[in-house]
């Protein structure tokens, strides 16, 4: 499919065309501009407003500066998605993340209504093509809502095209409504929707059966039902007939380019090398490498959640952790996502390099990544590994795929699901947790056998486990958020590596102040501006 995404954007001209277009006589059509009479003629056209539709479905500045908004990481430079509003708690409805978020995904939900509404005007479309084009379509429409209800809880909710009158008087819809109607559009799309080995390799990336079931679980999981989630996930887990996915044997390379459409995706956000690219990684890499600054660093905290190799946390009696040798027999995970001090950068042409951010660590003359209160460098001592792309252009220009849901995510849903029902055992364990530790590289067995602990202690090490498997994949904000624990880890100060003054935290940087306040925040406020415009668009409590 990656071919295919040359058409989105050019096509999106003409979408705009059609949308404003009108005849003065509604049976003669002009020659001379696309109207909704002589546009949707043929496949390749219908074809292309869903590619763009593919395209609008999601953004990678979200996808990692949503980090940003957790205790995961720190936007240290400007206020890049909002990020460090939302995370320092000094937002309103004025905020453009807000508004920007609203518009976005309207902007998405308006293209999959206008190709539903006309994709019929086709009729020389092979049939069956034209069914599943559609559920693709919904699957996207549903992917929006989904995201809108999830930050703002209430929205207005349509499955047409609505006027631009309509649109300054339309109110929200309760947000269970639009969770049903979530759930009902994913099914309809499971349906029709073929699995992910029956695609031929010119299609790859798109939308499958197996996708909108995942999708479906993690609608049940923002929404807390346990039974629902565990049933929806045995379908992907137990069921070959949904699609087959498994873990891909290397954790690191679940991330790498050589390794696209590997065995552990189910559904990606699609680049194209030199084509369709991002370059947040110019912000994000350290910088002896060639990155430019910092402006997404990973927090102490984070750090601090990856696990010793045998299993305990670094708080536990007998873990083996030592706090002046920080990083070694840890989660091989936190080597494949964070960079620490002394880190081996693997380059492009398989050599390493060092990397020194300890102050007075670097031998050499530039020091350019040693932390330094106001420097470019990381304002915690620690940069991003996971998502480095090693085939990237200038200024890390990459068109690696971004996963937005992978097996590993399924599996963890599960273990939290059949651990909230009482029923996380040895089986579901080592399905699971084990599984995902073992892919890892965890070898020792007390950190893969299952313990029998209570259901308290086993729900914050599913917790954790999902912390640090999908670290800097986006997910950690919407986490905190559905566990009302946000209240806990965003107060406070996020920290950066021991890198600060000894009487101030024990050394540890302090990165950021934060603040969540519980009566208002587990919602966005509805955009100013929109209520602006919109009378009828009421707004959440505390707002």
């Amino acid at each position: 499919m990656k071919k295919l995404t040359t058409y989105r954007t050019v096509f999106f001209i003409a979408l705009l065309t059609v949308m404003v277009s009108a005849c003065k006589k509604l049976d003669l059509a002009p020659v001379n501009k696309f109207t909704d009479i002589n546009f949707w003629t043929t496949t390749e056209k219908a074809n292309s407003v869903l590619n763009t539709a593919y395209s609008q479905m999601f953004r990678s500045d979200y996808f990692f500066y949503n980090e940003g908004a957790s205790d995961n990481a720190y936007n240290g430079r400007g206020d890049a998605n909002g990020v460090a509003s939302l995370a320092a708690g000094t937002y309103d409805p004025s905020l453009g993340r807000i508004k920007e978020e609203w518009q976005y995904h309207y902007s998405g939900i308006k293209t999959c209504n206008i190709f539903l509404e006309n994709v019929d005007r086709v009729t020389s479309m092979d049939a069956a093509l034209k069914v599943r084009m559609k559920a693709e379509a919904k699957f996207i429409r549903a992917y929006h809502y989904f995201q809108l209800a999830t930050w703002f809880g209430d929205v207005p909710l349509f499955d047409k095209d609505i006027s631009i009158a309509d649109a300054k008087t339309i109110a929200r819809t309760p947000k269970a409504q639009v969770i049903d109607f979530v759930l009902k559009e994913l099914d309809d799309a499971a349906a029709a929707l073929p699995v992910n080995t029956a695609y031929a390799a010119a299609d790859r990336g798109r939308i499958t059966k197996g996708a909108a079931i995942a999708l479906k679980a993690r609608v049940y999981l923002y929404d807390s039902r346990w039974q629902d989630i565990a049933t929806t996930c045995e379908k992907l887990i137990n069921d070959n007939s949904n699609g087959t996915y498994s873990l891909f044997p290397s954790y690191e390379g679940v991330f790498l380019p050589q390794n696209e459409y590997n065995s552990e995706v189910i559904l990606d956000l699609e680049f194209v090398p030199l084509i369709k690219t991002y370059s947040q990684f110019f912000d994000f890499a350290p910088l002896a490498v060639g990155a430019r600054l910092n402006a997404l660093a990973p927090t102490q905290e984070l750090v601090d959640s990856y696990l010793m190799a045998n299993g305990k946390k670094i708080t536990d009696a007998g873990s083996g952790y030592d706090e002046n040798n920080p990083y070694v027999n840890r989660d091989p995970r936190m080597t494949n996502t964070v960079v620490y001090n002394l880190y081996k950068w693997k380059k492009p042409d398989g050599s390493t390099q060092t990397i020194y951010t300890k102050p007075g660590s670097d031998p050499g003359t530039d020091k350019l990544d040693e932390y330094a209160p106001g420097k470019v460098s990381s304002p915690t001592g620690y940069y991003i590994r996971k998502y480095y792309d090693p085939t990237s252009a200038v200024n890390f220009q990459s068109g690696l795929n971004l996963i937005l849901i992978r097996y590993a995510d399924v599996l963890l849903m599960y273990a939290e699901a059949k651990n909230e029902l009482g029923q996380l055992d040895g089986g579901v364990w080592d399905k699971t947790i084990k599984a995902l530790r073992s892919r890892a590289g965890f070898t020792d067995p007390a950190a893969l056998t299952f313990s029998g602990a209570p259901q308290a202690d086993l729900r914050t090490i599913v917790r954790n486990e999902r912390r640090t498997e999908l670290a800097m994949e986006g997910l950690r904000i919407f986490d905190i958020r559905r566990w009302k624990t946000a209240e806990v880890v965003l107060n406070g100060w996020s920290h950066g590596a021991k890198f600060g003054p000894a009487s101030v935290d024990n050394g540890y940087i302090r990165a950021d102040l934060r603040s969540f306040d519980k009566s208002k925040a587990y919602l966005w406020p509805v955009p100013r501006d929109e209520r602006a415009v919109d009378p009828n668009l009421t707004q959440n409590p505390g707002w």
